[in-house]
């Protein structure tokens, strides 16, 4: 794994260093600025390698992608592999301060520019300078902000709120957004010409939906995050597999945090998902694992396979099978004098 900015080789030839990329080690936990990344689908490995080719350049770099797919972790990667990796990384949510506050933090202000300024402050761009500065959410950004970053961003000096010195920098801008900014272009809230200024280079990430590869691995790097001694059942991880995940990675985490709370054993099985991941997916999985029989037999191995890896609870049973409690107590009734079907 390689260390940013931490080694004197690093400081003497940071691109060569910082741009080398170990191969084997693809598929293993890599960190970019402390933001952990599991690579093991052929869309990711590409696309990181897509990555370090842009990372060589000064461009301005459009990531786009949908919420939780990962957008932060490749801009930290641009940064990770560039020729500027020694130098400072700074980061803005533009969806996070209120209009009023986004320039003086991008720009900076000077003493007395407004009620509360009993000093000079460097903005972002200047606290950036020489090294990358991440616009996440740059959709958000309003209107008059987007006319100044357009000047800065073509090599225009700027000033700071309330001055009369113009400041200079010299700054990477990455940028991420999960808004179709053609159309809010079209909507008329978003500049054309900003949007032009920002994407010479753009990188989509693919949705965790479109690299199924990657959820067994990361669901695995999770939960070891938790309880290095639990792992996910074969069943489980092809259950999570199955799913779409709306909310990506970031829902994953989630997904994995809920079964490693809420679940007992080393091994976390399918029942120990939550139920809008495996509700409707339980009856297509046991039946993936029968031979021939009956359809009564059927419904009973399902109701004890079920009940087997809930621990015996009933309600979290019915929960999972779609039926109520009083349904399931009535059909184990039945059972007690019927012997289970064997599956091989």
């Amino acid at each position: 794994m390689i260390a940013v900015g931490g080694s004197e080789a690093n400081k003497k030839i940071p691109g060569e260093i910082c741009a080398r990329q170990d191969e084997s080690q693809v598929t293993r936990p890599q960190s970019y600025l402390g933001l952990s990344a599991v690579i093991a689908s052929q869309p990711m490995q590409s696309l990181m390698q897509l990555v370090i080719k842009i990372a060589q350049t000064n461009a301005t770099v459009l990531i786009t992608g949908e919420s939780g797919s990962g957008k932060e972790l490749v801009a930290r990667a641009v940064h990770h592999y560039s020729l500027r990796c020694t130098k400072p990384w700074v980061d803005l949510n533009c969806g996070a301060l209120p209009e009023h506050l986004i320039e003086s933090e991008l720009f900076g202000y000077e003493k007395g520019a407004f009620s509360g300024a009993d000093s000079m402050k460097p903005g972002l761009f200047e606290a950036a300078s020489s090294g990358t500065l991440f616009l996440d959410e740059i959709g958000e950004l309003d209107i008059k902000t987007q006319v100044k970053l357009l000047r800065v961003l073509d090599g225009v000096p700027y000033y700071r709120l309330g001055g009369t010195k113009k400041v200079t920098v010299d700054v990477r801008v990455v940028a991420a957004t999960n808004v179709n900014l053609e159309e809010a272009i079209q909507g008329g809230r978003f500049r054309a010409d900003l949007f032009h200024r920002l994407s010479p280079i753009q990188v989509r990430v693919p949705p965790l939906r479109e690299r199924v590869e990657d959820i067994g691995p990361l669901a695995g790097f999770f939960l070891e995050q938790h309880d290095p001694r639990r792992r996910f059942s074969q069943d489980a991880v092809a259950v999570l597999a199955k799913y779409s995940w709306p909310g990506n990675v970031r829902e994953l985490r989630n997904v994995v945090t809920r079964a490693a709370v809420y679940s007992s054993g080393e091994e976390i099985g399918p029942a120990d998902l939550p139920h809008e991941i495996i509700g409707k997916q339980m009856p297509a999985i046991v039946s993936d694992q029968v031979s021939t029989y009956s359809l009564d037999g059927l419904e009973q191995h399902t109701i004890f396979k079920v009940l087997a890896q809930t621990g015996g609870h009933q309600q979290k049973a019915a929960d999972i099978l779609g039926i109520s409690r009083r349904t399931l107590i009535r059909k184990l009734k039945l059972y007690r004098n019927v012997p289970c079907e064997s599956v091989a």
